[in-house]
């Protein structure tokens, strides 16, 4: 007769601890990878506005909000009274033409700065603060 040397063990009890530790060193590993992606995509998020800049250059780039974000709060006026002025005056024949170029301005800008690099869009906008185009 054989003898089970191995009473009271239990062989899923230590697949089931091996799993779950597998299980927890892949969720550390997950959550180190997702906390570099968010540092590496929020790091820069106070020195480089190029996406938000862009995307609001083309939706409402008659406005000049995206002068705003970028900090050209002269520009950005500029825009703006170009915009009221020409919605004001649309019942004359200028005043549609001073509403589209303001948007006209706006588009242009923001295809602008979704084209260029995010080291050329900073060192031209941020650091060396072009004002236009």
């Amino acid at each position: 007769m054989e003898e089970n040397n191995n009473e009271g063990y239990d062989s899923t009890k230590d697949k089931t601890e091996d799993a779950a530790e597998n299980i927890g060193n892949e969720a550390k590993s997950t959550a180190s990878e997702f906390k570099e992606g968010w540092n590496d995509a929020t790091k820069s998020a106070g020195e480089n506005k190029k996406m938000l800049a862009g995307i609001l250059g083309i939706v409402l780039g008659a406005f000049g909000v995206h002068k705003f974000i970028l900090g050209y709060n002269k520009e950005g006026i500029i825009l703006v009274a170009l915009t009221v002025v020409g919605i004001a005056t649309s019942c004359l024949f200028f005043g549609i033409f001073l509403y589209m170029a303001a948007g006209i301005v706006g588009l242009i800008e923001g295809i602008i700065y979704l084209t260029k690099s995010d080291e050329e869009f900073y060192q031209t906008y941020q650091v060396g603060k072009k004002p236009w185009f």
